[in-house]
């Protein structure tokens, strides 16, 4: 493949796919003279860029173009996509053409079409911090990936530790794999020892688990705990963590817990179709989402959403994150603390 799409808004995981591709296509040698990367302030950007791909590489290896952020890749103006509809079929199968973006490519446009048409599309959006078999499916593989062996304990701690951020996911399992190389080392006699999988207690002893998720803030929150809500608004806030997506996790797992109720009310007892409701991947979650709700009524769900729906609006119209989450969040707490 010459061409290839990449695009969502998990840095870490799309540009180390790039790196990836990179290293596969350039010749360590002849790298500085046939690499390449393209960023979207640069005039006449995407001509640079096909232009490039149409040219053979220095030396040994492939030439390695990497367009960052075009705008065609949401607005296309008619010179660039005449190019890209000329271009495209005659792309030198000596270069490799990497276009990046953060966000989803306008479908309706010519351009990207053309980009489905003539290369390899790949999306990397962060998963949603709620989808807790995904988060836990994406751990499991990076952990083969780096080459970590994890108990099912350890790995469920790990998961609670990085929660959506692939970033800190791989920092960790790079750590935990060098701690598990020393400990090989140390017992290996005949040099086929095989690691050991890495227990809970060691993992806790060496991963960051401090970090609190906006995940723990919905479970404070259903509990009634304000206290400790608002030290988790506090703590998240002070970390950086954009509002938006704080509401994002609250909504969604309250929304999830909400169709578990309602379902369940009805006389629903396949997890099967309750998990297909919800959205949930993983039908085995709903035992354990039953048991979360156990303290929560249909219409205490229900007063919560409008709430949280405000809290989404007024943050999008500029009110100020941390006096609008504090002040919704002790409503919120309120409501959940109803029945208690």
């Amino acid at each position: 493949m010459v061409l290839y799409l990449f695009w969502g808004d998990d840095d870490f995981a799309l540009t180390k796919a790039v790196s990836a591709l990179k290293d596969k296509s350039l010749d360590a040698d002849w790298a500085s003279f046939n690499f390449e990367r393209i960023n979207a302030d640069q005039p006449e950007g995407a001509l640079a860029a096909l232009t490039q791909a149409m040219t053979p590489p220095f030396g040994m290896g492939k030439r390695f173009i990497w367009l960052a952020e075009p705008p065609f890749l949401q607005q296309a103006s008619e010179a660039v996509t005449q190019e890209l509809e000329r271009t495209l079929p005659q792309l030198l199968d000596s270069s490799v053409l990497v276009i990046t973006g953060k966000k989803k490519p306008n479908g309706r446009l010519k351009s990207t079409k053309l980009l489905q048409k003539h290369g390899e599309v790949k999306e990397f959006s962060a998963i949603s911090p709620w989808k807790t078999d995904q988060i836990t499916d994406k751990v499991r593989q990076a952990a083969k990936e780096v080459g970590v062996r994890l108990t099912r304990a350890s790995g469920e701690l790990l998961v609670e530790a990085v929660g959506n951020n692939t970033r800190q996911l791989y920092n960790e399992l790079e750590k935990l794999r060098l701690f598990g190389s020393g400990t090989v080392a140390e017992g290996q006699l005949d040099g086929h020892a095989e690691a050991e999988p890495l227990d809970l207690e060691t993992v806790a002893g060496l991963i960051t688990t401090s970090t609190q998720s906006s995940l723990q803030l919905a479970s404070a929150i259903r509990m009634g705990d304000t206290g400790k809500a608002l030290e988790l608004v506090a703590d998240l806030l002070g970390r950086n963590e954009p509002a938006l997506r704080i509401v994002a996790t609250l909504v969604g797992q309250f929304r999830t817990w909400l169709w578990v109720r309602v379902m369940t009310e009805a006389g629903e007892r396949d997890e099967k179709a309750i998990a297909q409701a919800a959205g949930i991947g993983n039908p085995k979650r709903i035992y354990f989402l039953r048991q979360e709700i156990n303290g929560l009524s249909q219409p205490q769900l229900l007063q919560a959403m409008p709430v949280l729906l405000s809290l989404e609006s007024e943050i999008k119209i500029g009110r100020n994150p941390e006096a609008t989450l504090q002040t919704k969040v002790i409503e919120l707490c309120q409501i959940c603390r109803g029945r208690r």
